[in-house]
């Protein structure tokens, strides 16, 4: 029916043309048996929605009958920003003249202009809905007035109203709303929403990101209760005996020093035939219950948010760090996948059951790499004396594992994490890249054939699922890559859009020893796709994987509950098919859509606080000299990273002499002859951090 509807209004619009129709003319259209006003006004509003009908001066056309299409704001800057097209996700760039003050998130119509490379210009016509108009900024007074200084919304200051009750003072790190709008931003009528402290500190800075993105870090009371009545239940009797028992398997925990929410553990045998590995993810979704107060909250959420020393919870703290997680010498509920793996490191049988453990050890990274490149103290070696002959077996695996991940064509891509250390006083002590040791690439293949297996089963049961899915690189960045390894010297014959990821690997191997490696590592990361969650099993193009999805980690991602539940409901509580697909068919795609978001939004938050916490250390090292090396070129300069992953920007202007961008890794000197390029080492001195800004500024010495 909606589908008729839609079908019928969105015709009669494309045969109106330029003169277009009134809701009136739209109403006749649609008149039929059955059909209700509620119905009309809803399929306009969706033909609107995706983008396939503007609205303007209360009549209804299709972009194309006007020049202009549909488009979201999606980036603000001082001086521009970037809408995107709501038919296709392009993205186009509109000089802040021309933006007619939208904010972002505001929904607008765009008239296109000209094409500037591969990006489109184009100029607000009009803004159809408003977001949430709310922006960050510095505190700053002239005269008697407030203004608020933007961090990205304009170059312009713009005035704002404090409200009596709030305490807010010059140079705070603050939130304002725009409460009426003109057609620039510094005509905007603001008032002050929140204060946070000084701007010249990252936590202050850190708390408005947060706020400014939506990301509470209190949870509301209803799902409070909820969590804290949870989180006094025991296991019951009932769950004793219809559980299976792996209480006397020397079950044990891996991860980092400071984790508190622990939502896996292993074991491992070594039969005759194979390795019985088990994967024992904590049972949230026995806690969680569908659709509860609990559910809804952590579904808003998506994820967990972590930056610095601070963790932005998706479930309550009496659940993560509590009840759910798998914490030492605590019997736990669990939900196991028992994997038979081959001494080929084949899978060749599995099984998900609903078990009780308990871990025997919270089992740290550094502490077990010491084990097993023999550092170790008598100290740790004793605490590990019990899980031992396991530590062994699992390294024996895992080099047969990543053996067969290399032989498969994953590519195996090299990026750097932060650590930031901070010490009781809130005060940054030290900056340090986070390290992979073998200990990591156990947990990471042992938890990769979980979440195989997972996506298997639901691949071959044919039940709604939320896939982890990762797709082949664009033509257009495969063609990117093509051009800049032709100018390296190096081999890109097989280097085209429907190359099988093994050719991107042989890539990253030819190079990993050679000084070119960091430009070849670069721009093979920034070729590949992002990651998604999706309804279809269409692969894991950077694992080299036919079927993936995220299943061990229910504590912080809500894409692995969802599907905790779906496999419980067909495996444990013997569902019908035709139930499953009833309750979960249009669920996978809302969770996967909206999971997909919540993790690209938690990304940029934890990129842009963790810049603020950067900038803040780099503000004691003002004068100091470093060495780095460039990782980024760009037409106005280039970016270096430090050892302790710290980046900086060297502006153009600061270079001696003019220098030319070659669109590509380059910046080169015509007259002089010299050249700075992507992976090249350059000594550095840091001449100023902006902590608001997250910014860092360096010159070359």
């Amino acid at each position: 029916m909606k589908k008729n509807i839609d079908d019928k209004l969105l015709a009669a619009i494309v045969r109106s043309g330029k003169k277009g129709l009134l809701f009136g003319e739209l109403k006749k259209v649609a008149r039929g048996k059955n059909i209700t006003l509620d119905m009309v006004r809803n399929s306009i509003q969706r033909l609107c929605a995706n983008g396939k009908t503007v609205y303007l001066k209360n009549r209804y056309y299709t972009p194309k009958a006007l020049g202009i299409y549909p488009a979201k704001i999606v980036r603000n800057n001082r001086t521009f920003c970037f809408a995107q097209r709501l038919s296709d996700d392009a993205q186009i760039f509109i000089p802040g003249k021309h933006s007619q003050g939208a904010m972002q998130d505001d929904f607008v119509l765009v008239k296109p202009q000209k094409q500037l490379g591969e990006s489109e210009e184009g100029v607000v016509v009009s803004i159809t809905q408003y977001g949430p108009s709310t922006f960050t900024g510095i505190l700053q007074k002239q005269g008697k007035r407030y203004f608020v200084l933007p961090d990205s919304l304009s170059k312009d200051l713009i005035p704002v109203t404090i409200p009596e009750e709030m305490e807010a003072a010059i140079g705070d790190k603050v939130i304002a709303k725009a409460i009426s709008r003109g057609n620039r931003h510094s005509e905007h009528r603001c008032e002050l929403v929140s204060s946070h402290g000084s701007a010249e500190t990252a936590a202050a800075c850190a708390a408005a990101i947060l706020e400014a993105n939506g990301i509470s870090t209190e949870f509301p009371s209803e799902v409070q209760d909820n969590a804290a009545r949870i989180a006094q239940k025991g296991i019951s009797d009932v769950e004793r005996r219809h559980r299976l028992d792996l209480t006397d398997l020397p079950i044990f925990t891996i991860d980092s020093a400071e984790s508190k929410d622990l939502d896996d553990a292993i074991s491992i045998e070594k039969g005759e035939h194979c390795y019985y590995v088990g994967v024992h993810i904590a049972d949230v979704s026995h806690y969680v219950k569908y659709r509860s107060p609990l559910d809804l909250e952590a579904f808003e959420r998506g994820t967990s948010i972590y930056y610095a020393n601070k963790v932005v919870p998706m479930l309550p703290k009496e659940l993560s760090n509590g009840i759910c997680s798998l914490n030492p010498d605590e019997e736990r509920l669990a939900f196991s996948a028992l994997l038979n793996v081959g001494f080929d490191g084949k899978l060749t049988n599995f099984t998900f059951k609903k078990t009780i453990i308990r871990s025997r050890i919270k089992g740290i990274y550094k502490e077990i790499n010491s084990i097993l490149d023999d550092t170790a103290t008598e100290e740790i070696k004793q605490k590990y004396e019990i899980v031992k002959p396991e530590i062994q077996l699992m390294y024996e695996l895992y080099q047969i594992l990543l053996k067969n991940k290399i032989k498969r064509g994953a590519p195996q891509i090299e990026t750097t994490e932060s650590k930031i250390l901070i010490d009781d006083r809130e005060q940054i002590v030290d900056i340090q890249p986070r390290t992979q040791g073998i200990s990591e690439g156990i947990i990471e293949e042992f938890m990769l054939l979980a979440n195989e297996a997972a996506a298997t089963l639901a691949r071959k049961q044919d039940i709604p699922f939320v896939y982890r899915v990762h797709e082949r690189p664009s033509p257009e960045k495969v063609s990117s890559l093509k051009q800049i390894l032709d100018r390296l010297g190096l081999p890109s014959n097989k280097v085209e859009p429907k190359m099988k990821p093994g050719v991107i690997s042989k890539i990253l191997e030819k190079s990993r020893d050679t000084e070119l490696f960091p430009i070849v590592n670069t721009q093979v990361l920034r070729t590949m796709s992002k990651a998604k969650y999706s309804e279809f099993p269409i692969g894991h193009y950077g694992l080299a994987l036919e079927n993936y999805s995220h299943f061990t980690s229910p504590i912080r991602r809500y894409p692995d509950l969802t599907i905790h539940r779906i496999l419980s409901d067909l495996l444990c509580y013997h569902d019908s098919m035709d139930a499953i697909q009833k309750r979960y068919q249009k669920f996978v795609v809302q969770a996967a859509r909206h999971s997909s978001e919540t993790e690209m939004l938690a990304m940029q938050i934890e990129r842009d606080c963790e810049d603020c916490y950067k900038a803040e250390y780099m503000t004691h090292h003002i004068g100091e000299i470093f060495e780095g090396i460039i990782i980024s070129v760009l037409g106005r300069g280039f970016y270096v990273e430090l050892p302790n992953t710290v980046e900086g920007y060297i502006k153009i202007e600061s270079l001696d002499g003019p220098y030319e961008y070659d669109g590509f890794i380059r910046l080169n000197n015509s007259v002089t002859g010299k050249s700075y390029q992507v992976g090249q080492h350059v000594m550095v001195q840091c001449v100023a951090a902006d902590v608001n800004a997250g910014n860092i500024d360096f010159e070359l010495v």
